[in-house]
């Protein structure tokens, strides 16, 4: 994962409300800075942060740099996994920055469903200027359920955001 700038992160983060109990997934492949900036941002408002880690190797580095710490919890995950659900628990917002294979998107889309809180945020990075991406992955969103997509195109060097929202009542 290409780096991402702390003062614009910091900016993003600022869409998070201040309320009890704010909950946060992360499915992510590589990169140790986000997971950082966001296990510091969690800790400070008191949130719970999990990271779906989709290797192995990753998990590993990120269990030296984020061991024992009661606000996280690291999980070895695979996204062909049939269910996402883990201990029941429902997430406010998922950030994704793993690179998930065109051939799951739809599937991955379905099973993030479920755990998500009724208007909860998902947050996709995809490449800076992928157009192509882009539209498939908003295409996807809406018709599985997710509304009010939009994208932001000049927060980020290096992407572009996609961020929607599962709405109350829609869908499975």
């Amino acid at each position: 994962m290409k780096p991402i700038e702390a003062t614009k992160l910091s900016q993003l983060l600022q869409i998070i409300p201040d309320h009890p109990m704010v909950r946060i997934v992360h499915f992510s492949d590589s990169g140790e800075d986000l997971p950082k900036m966001l296990s510091d941002f969690t800790a400070r408002k008191g949130y719970e942060y999990q990271i779906n880690a989709l290797d192995t190797a990753y998990l590993e580095r990120l269990q030296k740099e984020l061991q024992n710490l009661p606000h996280l919890k690291l999980v070895n995950f695979t996204l062909t996994r049939p269910r996402y659900m883990i201990q029941g628990k429902l997430y406010d917002y998922v950030f994704v920055t793993a690179d998930v294979n065109k051939t799951i998107r739809e599937d991955f889309l379905k099973r993030v469903h479920p755990v998500m809180k009724n208007g909860g945020n998902i947050l996709i990075f995809l490449p800076k200027g992928d157009h192509t991406q882009r539209w498939e992955w908003l295409r996807l969103l809406e018709e599985n359920y997710y509304v009010a997509s939009n994208t932001i195109d000049d927060l980020f060097e290096h992407y572009d955001l996609l961020i929607s929202k599962k709405m109350h009542g829609w869908g499975g």
